[in-house]
């Protein structure tokens, strides 16, 4: 494994994006050139699409005034414990993949059947309210936008069975998941669609689909962070 100074270096970071006392969010593409997540029913890598809508977000955020640090590997993967490093002062990390399915879907012939976003937090994280109330603004700007929650990672499978917290909005609770239990700020994981289904690959893959991912999720986000009481409940108020 590269040693940490060499894998920290392949950051890309836009942390000059928005004034000094912005909020500042570190984005991640999730995987890297080595392990590069799900394939596409095009062929096409999950890692490719999620430089894409990574990329798009980071634009988004800095339009809405906030400060940004993009990270991906790049020539090498970065492990998932490592990436919060990336920017450890940052307020949120939101990490960006893209979903398939259980290899005994795909033997079956099933993949067209599965379709929409997923949402992730983990209640091991240090800020497992503020990283919920971030998770739920999200999920209400990307329902705003047209998506749609798929239940698919809730259904009680081997490989599967994460829990809704939030049926609605499409957010499950994933303890396993190491970019957001070990992450020191409040930490936020979202599969944005389905890209084994060939209708809904070509469909994350346009252009105006990054675009509008990107500002409902960079909207989620600048509000929940906007926000100071947010994730608090009333008696901490």
């Amino acid at each position: 494994m590269p040693p940490i100074h060499a894998l920290l270096s392949l950051l890309l970071a836009l942390g000059c994006a928005g004034p000094a006392h912005a909020a500042h969010i570190l984005v991640d593409a999730g995987h890297g050139p080595e392990r590069p997540g799900a394939t596409g029913a095009s062929g096409r890598t999950e890692y490719l699409y999620n430089r894409d809508l990574a990329a798009a977000l980071v634009r988004a955020l800095a339009a809405l005034g906030n400060r940004t640090t993009r990270i991906e590997g790049i020539g090498a993967d970065i492990p998932p414990a490592r990436r919060a490093q990336g920017a450890p002062d940052a307020d949120l990390l939101v990490s960006i993949h893209h979903d398939s399915v259980q290899a005994r879907f795909l033997a079956a012939g099933r993949q067209s059947e599965f379709a929409g976003y997923s949402i992730f937090v983990s209640m091991l994280n240090p800020h497992p309210a503020r990283s919920l109330a971030c998770a739920r603004h999200i999920g209400e700007r990307m329902q705003a936008a047209g998506e749609q929650p798929s239940a698919y990672h809730a259904e009680p499978i081997e490989g599967e069975n994460r829990p809704f917290i939030d049926r609605r909005l499409g957010i499950h609770r994933y303890d396993g998941l190491a970019v957001l239990r070990t992450a020191p700020m409040p930490a936020v994981l979202v599969e944005a669609g389905v890209i084994i289904n060939p209708a809904e690959e070509t469909r994350l893959g346009k252009p105006a689909t990054i675009t509008r991912l990107a500002r409902a999720i960079a909207q989620g986000v600048h509000a929940c962070l906007a926000d100071p009481h947010a994730g608090q409940t009333r008696g901490n108020r």
